[in-house]
């Protein structure tokens, strides 16, 4: 992959993190195939793969187990909608194995979703990406290859939960500063909800920020030289009058 190509692929693996919305489209069992879309909210896991919360009543779910090739469309929002930066995933959905595995890491960013599992059936799919169709904006229209938003299944995986509860439990303040210094934001509730290779998410009086790593973080030890630079960064800029 040439240089350009490696940095259009970064674009987009970052927008695909960064959002939390998707139009999921599939073939309708009970239409003959036709595309059927449906609004779905989903979480990127350590892997880069799109995962869905879906229900076994919701015709979406009845297309995927007739026929699980799918497609994830999101972009952003802003006022002129044909500028705007998107992503379509092209992929076949399944369901995850091991529910628990990212059971956890999907309620962070959606703790409401904890009551789905009272109810109905509800249970996890991974796509798993075949093709993707980035469009940032004008002229910047590419195919790239599945490497460009899949990444290997690195240690801090395992240990994002154990990052979590640290950051949350010993550096609040830093949390906050870190939402003043990238988003201009000084929220009196804030938390870390998640942490991957590429950036970490904060919910910052109830909204979603995205922060990103300059470089790929791999571990505890990685994660933990980059957030502190970010701290140090946050403590320079907003010491200076």
């Amino acid at each position: 992959m040439n240089d350009e190509l490696k940095s259009v692929g970064d674009e987009a693996r970052q927008m695909l993190r960064s959002l939390r919305l998707g139009i999921l489209s599939t073939l309708s069992k009970k239409l003959g195939g036709y595309p059927f879309g449906s609004i779905t909210p989903y979480v990127v896991d350590h892997t880069g793969c799109p995962v869905i919360l879906i229900s076994t009543i919701a015709e979406h779910t009845k297309n995927i187990e007739a026929d699980p090739r799918v497609s994830l469309l999101v972009h952003e929002q802003h006022d002129d909608a044909q500028a705007n930066a998107r992503l379509t995933v092209v992929g076949l959905a399944s369901r995850i194995a091991d529910q628990n595995s990212i059971k956890e890491r999907y309620l962070h960013f959606y703790p409401n979703a904890r009551g789905y599992f009272d109810t109905h059936d509800f249970f996890f799919y991974r796509i798993t990406p075949e093709h993707v169709r980035y469009i940032g904006g004008f002229g910047k229209i590419h195919w790239l290859d599945t490497g460009s938003i899949m990444t290997d299944l690195a240690p801090l995986a395992e240990q994002e939960e154990g990052i979590l509860a640290h950051m949350n439990a010993d550096h609040r303040e830093n949390l906050q500063h870190y939402c003043q210094l990238m988003h201009g934001l000084l929220p009196a509730q804030v938390e870390m909800i998640g942490i991957d290779q590429d950036g970490f998410d904060v919910r910052a009086d109830g909204k979603l920020l995205r922060f990103t790593f300059a470089q790929p973080v791999l571990d505890t030890q990685a994660a933990r030289v980059a957030l502190v630079d970010l701290a140090r960064q946050a403590r320079e800029k907003l010491a200076t009058p």
